[in-house]
């Protein structure tokens, strides 16, 4: 095998990986999270309902169902993505206000959350 190939063979392997990171319900993502309360248009197109059941994610599809669990106190609940974002670096999950205040973090505004597909 040339040397050249050898880098794109690890960059396709890596990427390979992170693609089906988040893919099967046994993998889950962990990060920070936050949430948020607007009525305006989510980027799926619908009005945001800050009482519903829904996250922004940067890349999971419109209508995905996640598990998300506040890792300080094992509360969790099932939201489905309809918008995109974070836009906070270091965060990997916005949700509506009503997931946030059932997973109990709307005093602090963000906690560690771990999430994956149902």
């Amino acid at each position: 095998m040339k040397k050249s190939a050898k880098p794109a063979i690890a960059a396709a392997t890596l990427a390979a990986g992170m693609m089906i990171a988040f893919t099967g319900t046994a993998s889950a993502q962990c990060g920070k999270a936050s949430w948020y309360a607007l009525t305006s248009k989510t980027a799926s197109g619908e009005r945001m309902n800050p009482s519903a059941m829904t996250a922004a994610h940067r890349s999971l599809p419109f209508g995905t169902k996640i598990r998300v669990t506040n890792q300080k106190n094992g509360k969790s609940v099932v939201v489905r993505i309809n918008d995109r974002g974070p836009f906070i670096k270091g965060r990997v999950l916005d949700l509506s206000k009503g997931a946030a205040q059932q997973i109990g973090f709307i005093k602090s505004g963000h906690t560690s959350v771990c999430m994956q597909r149902t």
